[in-house]
């Protein structure tokens, strides 16, 4: 009996979704789709492909990010400035599910390729709009990058210290947040589709609104009390303690003791019975009135001992903590190691790596990276025969630069 018959398909499985989009926010939003099951077929100029192939760290000429960016798609070159690649790209989503594009605003319309005429040829047709400032509004020309939303959409402002001017993360997270907004919209617009009797309909992400849309009480504090929040560094101001610190070893701790139970236990577990017992910072007002005070205590209490030590105490009276994680900790880490949190792959020519594992974990039906990012134009053949193209036709088709 093949053993395959009790493993439950993924929850994604028999959508159809097409991906025209490069770099992140696109590309990212199809892959969540692609690790539950969603057939992806990534759409590619043939000149190159997406960019993000030659992005970062290079093996044997390929990202590495490109690897785990693309897994469990299917990559198909066309060229959408040719009729025939056009023609090739309306048979596709004819029978696709959701169309997910991060062009600027207007690029698929002067295609030929906008909204009314998708809706018409494929009225359940989802469509996920990733762009800079949307597709309305007197920005929705102008180019924006995920640092552009950031900027805009407040992140950037308040992050890094007072007296320096601000700072970006580390990664680009303003094109991911845009691609999870995207895929809980087309979640809910299939839904609606499939529940209610409903058609497709646009899903429109704006970058600057999904990092706006995670600004927290910004709105409410400027609007009711003047208060426009700035850059603070490591603290939370008006949650008190919550901060990094140093160690004796020279290593960063966060520690977490803003609830109020938390920080009683935390005191007496460095001997600051005094500060665990005063009434006065017993509620988390009482102790962010006394924030320099609090955070002098710790930072001359972390600075006094090892990391180690540091974590092993707070674990003890169960008090938030964390080392600062590299991707040297995350390696060697039993929680990411339990977790699954790294997958095996094999690069082309066969070299071993790891991957980050798939999230979220779904209990009956979780997602998997079934391959790793393919080659420019790899499903060509496949696809194209599956549309109904003879070899001859592909031939043909290629020679004249449509694919």
């Amino acid at each position: 009996m093949d053993i395959q018959m009790n493993v439950p398909a993924k929850p994604l499985a028999g959508l159809k979704v097409i991906e025209l989009g490069t770099l992140i926010a696109g590309p990212f939003a199809s892959r969540l789709c692609a690790e539950f099951g969603a057939e992806v077929i990534k759409i590619e100029s043939p000149d190159g492909g997406d960019p993000l192939r030659k992005w970062r760290k290079l093996y044997e000429g390929t990202s590495l990010w490109w690897f785990v960016q693309a897994r469990n798609k299917k990559s198909l070159t066309l060229n959408l400035k040719h009729a025939e690649g056009r023609e090739i790209l309306k048979k596709l989503l004819a029978e696709a599910d959701i169309l997910i594009e991060n062009f600027r605003p207007g690029v698929l319309e002067k295609l030929g390729l906008g909204w009314d005429v998708l809706h018409a040829l494929n009225p359940k047709l989802v469509m996920v709009r990733l762009s800079g400032f949307g597709q309305s509004g007197p920005y929705k020309d102008q180019p924006g990058f995920g640092a552009v939303g950031e900027s805009m959409g407040g992140l950037r402002y308040i992050t890094g210290f007072e007296d320096r001017p601000p700072v970006r993360t580390g990664i680009s997270i303003g094109d991911s947040i845009a691609a999870l907004w995207g895929v809980i919209g087309a979640l809910m617009a299939l839904r609606h589709r499939e529940v209610n009797g409903g058609q497709g309909q646009v899903v429109d992400v704006a970058l600057y609104e999904a990092v706006f849309a995670m600004m927290e009480s910004m709105v409410p504090e400027f609007d009711v009390f003047g208060f426009i929040r700035e850059r603070s560094g490591n603290i939370m101001p008006g949650i008190t303690p919550s901060s990094i610190h140093t160690a004796a070893d020279g290593r960063h701790v966060q520690i977490g003791a803003n609830g109020d139970a938390i920080f009683k236990r935390f005191m007496l577990a460095i001997g600051r019975d005094d500060l665990a017992n005063d009434p006065m910072l017993a509620s988390n007002d009482g102790r962010d009135a006394r924030r320099d005070e609090l955070y002098g205590v710790i930072d001359r209490w972390v600075g006094s001992l090892p990391l180690e030590e540091v974590l092993a105490l707070l674990n003890r009276a169960e008090v938030p903590a964390s080392r600062i994680f590299s991707a040297e900790d995350m390696f060697a880490d039993p929680q990411f190691l339990a977790r699954e949190m790294f997958l095996s792959a094999k690069l082309p020519d066969g070299k071993p790596f790891k991957m980050p594992g798939i999230v979220p974990k779904l209990s009956d039906t979780p997602g998997s990276s079934e391959w790793i990012g393919p080659e420019l134009g790899e499903h060509n053949a496949e696809l194209l025969a599956a549309l109904g193209y003879s070899a001859e036709q592909v031939a043909a088709l290629k020679a004249g630069g449509a694919i």
